[in-house]
C-alpha cells in the first residue's frame, strides 16, 4: 500500500459503535424499505448514518445524501438539488426532453428564467411541470436501481424543504425494487421538531418506503460515554465521575462531551479539585444557555414551582401542592409547553421527568441560595417518604448532627427495603458524614453497610473508597476484615490484582473462627479462578463451610456449601448431590437464595448436566424476575448468562442473543468483569448471530479474562473461538484455542465432561487436521468419564466425534451409521442445535458415499430445526450444502482443494467470505484496503469458476481447507 501524500495533523476520533440500533438499521435498509432514525440533538443521529452510509457503500450500495439546515426549509428543491448533485449527465439521458428542461429548472442547472415564465411558476406551485418533475426524478432513481441497490439519506429531514419533501413522499408510495431510504428527524424539543414541508400527519416517515421502521437512538450507556470520552482525548476521570457526566448528560454524546471539557477546564486552567458527590458539576454555556432561555419564558410563579421540583428527589404533583404549590398543575403545564418537562400523567401521584437532566442543575445554580433552603424546608415538612425527608433534612443541617443521621441512616434502610441499593449506599455514606466525631463505632457500621449496599448496586468504585475509608479508621478486627471482604469482592474476576489483601486480611481476623471462616470462602474463589486449582479451591470451601457452622453464620455457611458442591460437580465428586441439598435446606438466607454463587442458582446447574434444559430454564426465569425486582447487578448480569447459554442448547437462539446482549449492556453499565458477558454473546452469536460477531465477541472474551488474570473463563472464552474456527472450517486454528481448552481445564482438576463440554469439538477438530489417534485419546476419556457419571448427552456428542475419526480413518460407512444413531439420541434428549449439527455431518459423509438422495435428505432435515431455532449462521451454510448438487456451476477446479489454486490473501478473502463477513469487516480483520478485499475476492471469483457469495460459500462448505 502507497503511501498518500499528506496526512491530516489531527485525525477525527473513530466513532462509538453502537452495535445494536445499527445492526437494527443494517438489517431493515438490507431488503428495501426505509429507516427513520429519532432522538434529541447531539444523540448521536448523523453519526450513525455515517457509519451505515460507509458500510453499505462499501457492499455496493450507491449513496445520496442531503442534510438540510434551518436556513434551507424555505428554498424550495435545496434537497433534491444536494440529493442529484453528485450525478453527471449519463444519469439523465433516458429523460424526455420536456422531463430534462423541468428537472433542469429545478435543480439550476439550466439558465434562470424569466419572471413571467409560467414554467418556473408551475414547478413551485404544484402545476403540471410538477407532476412533470415528479416522473423524471423517479426515472432518475430507477435507472440508478438498475445499476445495483440505492439509498436516498436524508438528515435533518425536520428542516427539508416542502417540494422536496413532496417529492420523496410521493416516490416513497412508488419505489422501485433496490431503493431504499434512511432519514433522521430531532425529536423532544417541542412542535419545532416537526418538519413544516410535510404537514401535521405522517411526518418523516412518509419519506420511507414500505416497509418502514421508526428506531429511536437510545441514550448511551456508561460504558459508551466512557469509550467516547477516551476517544476524544478527555482526560481519564475516575468511574464515579464518568458516571456523573453519564447521568447528568442523559447518555446524550454531545452534553457528555461538553460537560467533560467544561471540568477539565476548570481543573486544569483554575487548579479546583474534582468536585464532592455533593457539589454540582459545571456546565458550560452552550448547555445552560438554551435551558435559560426556557426557564426565562416561565412566568415567575412556574419558575418557582419548578425551582422546588428540580429540589426534590421524587417529585410528583401532590407532593408540590403539600410543599405549598398550591397552583402545580397550571404551573407545570407552563413548563411543558416550554419543553423543560414531560408531559403530566393523569395520576397527582406520577413522577415529573425532567426532559433534560441538566434542568434541574441548571435551575438550583440560578436560583438564590435562600430560595434553595425554602424550597428544602417545604419538601422536608411535606413529604411522607422517609428517604424524600431525610434528604431536604440533610441539606439543611449546618454540620454533624445525631438526629439527622439517624435520619439518614432510617432512610438507607427505607431504600434498601425497596430494592434500591444504590440510593441506600448515597443516604448511608451520608448518615456517616453526619455522625457526630464521637461515635466512630457507629460511623463504621454506617459505611460498611453503604459499601455492601453499592456492591449490590454495582458501583464498585464507591464500595472500595468506603471499605478504605473504613480501613484508615478501624481498630476492631470484624471491622477490618469486612473491609478487606469488600474489596475483595468488589474486584469482581479480577482477584489477582488483589493478592496482597489476603495475608492483611489474614492477620487482622487474628484466628477468629467467624472471620477466617468469610477469608477462606473467599480463598476458594481467588484458589479456583487466580490458581487455577479445583482441588485447592475445594479445601477451602470446606474448611469454610465448616468454621461458619460452628460459629452460626448461615450466609457464609451457604455459600461456602454452594461453592463446595460446584467444585465436587466439577471434580466428578460422588457427594456434589448432598451438599448442594445441604446449600438448600432450611434455614435460609435471602442474600445466600438471591445470589449468583448461591445455591438456587448452582441448581440450574446441576440440571444441565443431567441433560434437564426445562427445568434449568425455570429455575433461572424464576431467578432473574427477583433480581430484577430487586438484586445486584453482578447477580442479574451472571443468571442472564446462564439463561442464554439454556436458551441455546434449547434451539432458541433469538431469544438467547437478546438475552446475551441485555448481560453485557448490564456488566457495561455497572463497570463489571466483562468476560463472562463476553463470552455469552459469542455463544449466541455462533448460533443465532454471525460468525465474524461471534469471533469479535469470543476474542473481547479471551482479552477480558487474559487481562483479569482469570482462569475460570478463559478456557469457556477459547473454547467458544475454537468452536468458531470448527464451524468455519478453519480446522488448525481450531485443534490449536481447543487444546489449550482442553489442556487448561484439565490443569484445573475437570472430571465432569458435562460441566465444559469441550471434549466432542476437540475430537473432531483433531480428527480434521489428520490426527485421529490424538483424536481418539481425547474421545475414549471423555467417554469414560461420561459413562461413569451418566451422562447421555455428553456421550451423544462424543459418538458425533467418533464419526469424524472413521472419516479420518477412511471408514466413512460407518461413520454413517454412528451419525444416525448420535442424531436420533440428541433428539431423545433434547438438543436440537446438537442434533441438527448431527445431521450436517452425515450429509457431508453420505456425499462422500456417492448416496447424494441420502445426504439431501440429511441436510433438508438439518435445515428444518436450524430454521425453526433461527439459527441464521447455520440455515445459510446448510442450504449451500443442500443445494449444491443442483447447481452445476460450481466447481472446484481439478488438481486438489479450493485454496491450492489461490494466494493466502485470497484464501483468507474466500474463507471470511464463507464465514458471512462483508468486505468492510474483512478489510479490518486484515488490516488492508477495501479495494485489496475487493480485487482478491475479484481474482478468486475467475479462478474457482464463482459467481456469487453464495457460490464461494458452497465451494468452502463442500471442501474446508485443513
Amino acid at each position: 500500500m502507497t503511501e498518500p501524500t499528506t496526512l491530516p495533523t489531527s485525525p477525527p476520533p473513530r466513532a462509538v459503535e453502537r452495535t445494536t440500533i445499527g445492526e437494527t438499521a443494517r438489517s431493515q435498509l438490507a431488503h428495501g424499505g426505509g429507516v427513520l432514525l429519532t432522538g434529541p440533538a447531539g444523540i448521536g443521529r448523523t453519526t450513525l448514518v455515517s457509519q451505515l452510509v460507509a458500510e453499505l457503500r462499501g457492499r455496493g450500495h450507491r449513496i445520496l445524501r442531503c442534510s438540510p439546515s434551518p436556513a434551507d426549509e424555505h428554498t424550495p428543491y435545496l434537497g433534491l438539488i444536494d440529493l442529484l448533485a453528485d450525478l453527471g449527465d449519463h444519469a439523465f439521458a433516458a429523460l424526455a426532453p420536456h422531463e430534462r428542461a423541468v428537472l433542469d429548472r429545478a435543480l439550476l442547472r439550466s439558465a434562470e428564467p424569466a419572471r413571467d415564465d409560467p414554467g418556473a411558476r408551475n414547478v413551485t406551485a404544484g402545476g403540471r411541470d410538477a407532476l412533470v418533475l415528479r416522473i423524471a426524478v423517479r426515472k432518475v432513481l430507477a435507472l440508478l436501481c438498475g445499476a445495483g441497490p440505492l439509498l436516498l439519506v436524508v438528515d435533518d429531514a425536520q428542516w427539508l424543504d416542502r417540494p422536496t419533501a413532496d417529492i420523496l413522499t410521493h416516490l416513497a408510495r412508488r419505489a422501485d425494487p433496490g431503493m431504499s431510504v434512511l432519514a433522521t428527524v430531532r425529536s423532544g424539543e417541542g412542535p419545532e421538531s416537526f418538519p413544516a414541508g410535510l404537514g401535521d400527519r405522517g411526518g418523516v416517515l412518509d419519506l420511507c418506503p414500505r416497509p418502514a421502521r421508526r428506531i429511536t437512538v437510545p441514550p448511551m450507556t456508561a460504558h459508551e460515554v466512557a469509550e467516547l470520552l477516551e476517544r476524544h482525548d478527555q482526560p481519564s476521570w475516575p468511574g464515579r465521575l464518568v458516571a456523573r457526566l453519564h447521568e447528568a448528560s442523559g447518555g446524550n454524546p454531545r452534553a457528555a462531551l461538553e460537560l467533560s471539557s467544561a471540568l477539565d477546564e476548570r481543573v486544569r486552567l483554575e487548579g479546583a479539585e474534582l468536585p464532592d458527590p455533593a457539589e454540582p458539576l459545571p456546565v458550560p454555556h452552550s448547555l445552560r444557555r438554551p435551558i435559560l432561555d426556557r426557564i426565562g419564558a416561565l412566568p415567575d410563579r412556574a419558575r418557582r414551582t419548578l425551582v422546588v421540583a428540580g429540589v426534590a428527589v421524587r417529585p410528583t404533583v401532590q407532593l408540590l401542592r403539600r410543599a405549598g404549590r398550591t397552583h402545580a398543575p397550571c404551573d407545570l403545564d407552563a413548563c411543558v409547553r416550554q419543553g423543560l418537562i414531560g408531559g403530566l400523567a393523569a395520576s397527582d401521584h406520577a413522577t415529573i421527568r425532567f426532559l433534560d437532566p441538566l434542568t434541574p442543575m441548571v435551575l438550583r445554580a440560578e436560583t438564590p441560595y435562600e430560595q434553595v433552603l425554602d424550597a428544602h424546608r417545604a419538601l422536608a415538612d411535606a413529604s411522607d417518604d422517609p428517604v424524600e425527608r431525610a434528604h431536604h433534612i440533610a441539606r439543611l443541617a449546618a454540620g454533624p448532627d445525631p438526629v439527622v443521621a439517624g435520619r439518614l441512616a432510617a432512610a438507607a434502610t427505607a431504600a434498601r427495603r425497596r430494592g434500591a441499593p444504590g440510593t441506600a449506599a448515597r443516604l448511608g455514606r451520608l448518615a456517616a458524614e453526619y455522625t457526630p466525631a464521637g461515635q466512630t463505632d457507629v460511623d463504621i457500621d454506617r459505611r460498611l453497610t453503604a459499601a455492601q449496599d453499592a456492591i449490590e448496586a454495582g458501583d464498585l468504585g464507591f464500595a472500595r473508597q468506603l471499605a478504605h475509608e473504613v480501613l484508615g479508621d478501624a481498630r476492631r478486627a470484624a471491622d477490618r476484615v469486612s473491609a478487606w471482604n469488600v474489596v475483595i469482592d468488589s474486584c469482581g474476576q479480577a482477584m489477582a490484582e488483589i493478592s496482597d489483601v489476603f495475608p492483611e486480611a489474614l492477620r487482622d481476623a487474628a484466628g477468629d473462627p467467624g472471620l477466617l471462616a468469610q477469608l477462606h470462602y473467599r480463598m476458594s474463589w481467588r484458589a479456583w479462578m487466580v490458581g487455577g486449582s479445583a482441588a485447592r479451591a475445594h479445601v477451602h470451601a470446606v474448611r469454610a463451610a465448616g468454621l461458619a457452622a460452628r460459629t452460626g453464620d448461615r450466609r457464609t455457611e451457604l455459600m461456602a456449601l454452594t461453592q463446595r458442591a460446584a467444585l465436587e460437580l466439577f471434580l466428578g465428586l460422588p457427594q456434589a448431590e448432598a451438599t448442594l441439598a445441604a446449600a438448600l435446606a432450611a434455614p435460609h438466607d435471602a442474600h445466600a437464595m438471591t445470589h449468583h454463587n448461591g445455591p438456587l442458582y448452582l441448581k440450574h446447574r446441576f440440571h444441565l448436566v443431567r441433560d434437564e434444559l426445562d427445568e434449568a430454564r425455570s429455575e433461572l426465569r424464576t431467578l432473574v424476575y427477583r433480581l430484577r425486582q430487586r438484586g445486584s447487578a453482578d447477580s442479574l448480569s451472571q443468571c442472564l448468562i446462564g439463561l442464554a447459554q439454556v436458551e441455546i442448547e434449547r434451539g432458541r437462539c433469538r431469544p438467547a442473543l437478546t438475552i446475551a446482549r441485555q448481560s453485557l449492556r448490564i456488566t457495561e453499565e455497572a463497570g463489571l468483569s466483562q468476560g463472562p458477558a463476553w463470552y455469552a454473546v459469542a455463544l449466541a452469536e455462533t448460533a443465532g448471530g454471525s460468525l465474524s460477531r461471534a469471533l469479535a465477541a469470543a476474542e473481547a472474551a479471551e482479552r477480558h479474562s487474559e487481562d483479569d488474570n482469570d482462569r475460570l473463563f478463559l478456557p469457556r472464552a477459547l473454547h467458544a473461538a475454537g468452536r468458531i474456527a470448527l464451524f468455519a472450517g478453519q480446522y488448525e486454528r481450531a485443534a490449536e484455542l481447543l487444546r489449550r481448552t482442553g489442556e487448561l481445564e484439565t490443569a484445573q482438576g475437570q472430571q465432569d465432561p458435562a460441566t465444559r463440554r469441550w471434549h466432542a469439538d476437540l475430537a473432531e477438530a483433531l480428527a480434521a487436521v489428520g490426527a485421529p489417534d490424538e483424536a481418539e485419546a481425547v474421545l475414549l476419556a471423555g467417554r469414560r468419564k461420561a459413562a461413569q457419571l451418566g451422562r447421555p448427552g455428553v456421550l451423544a456428542t462424543l459418538d458425533r466425534a467418533e464419526a469424524a475419526i472413521d472419516v479420518a480413518r477412511g471408514r466413512p460407512a460407518r461413520a454413517a451409521g454412528t451419525l444416525e444413531h448420535a442424531a436420533t439420541r440428541l433428539r431423545t434428549i433434547g438438543y436440537p442445535l446438537e442434533e441438527a449439527r448431527t445431521r450436517v455431518a452425515l450429509g457431508r459423509v453420505r456425499r462422500l458415499l456417492g448416496d447424494e438422495p441420502a445426504a439431501r435428505a440429511a441436510f433438508s432435515g438439518a435445515l428444518r430445526v436450524f430454521t425453526m431455532a433461527d439459527a441464521r449462521p447455520w440455515v445459510a451454510t446448510t442450504r449451500a450444502e443442500r443445494d449444491r448438487a443442483e447447481d452445476g456451476r460450481t466447481r472446484v477446479p481439478e488438481g486438489g482443494s479450493w485454496s491450492d489454486h489461490l494466494t493466502s490473501t485470497e484464501r483468507s478473502v474466500v474463507t471470511r467470505v464463507a464465514q458471512g463477513a462483508t468486505n468492510r469487516e474483512i478489510a479490518a480483520g486484515l488490516v488492508v484496503s477495501v479495494k485489496t478485499v475487493e480485487a482478491a475476492l475479484t481474482r478468486a471469483y475467475r479462478k474457482l469458476g464463482a459467481k456469487s457469495r453464495v457460490d464461494i460459500t458452497r465451494m468452502v462448505m463442500a471442501q474446508p481447507t485443513a
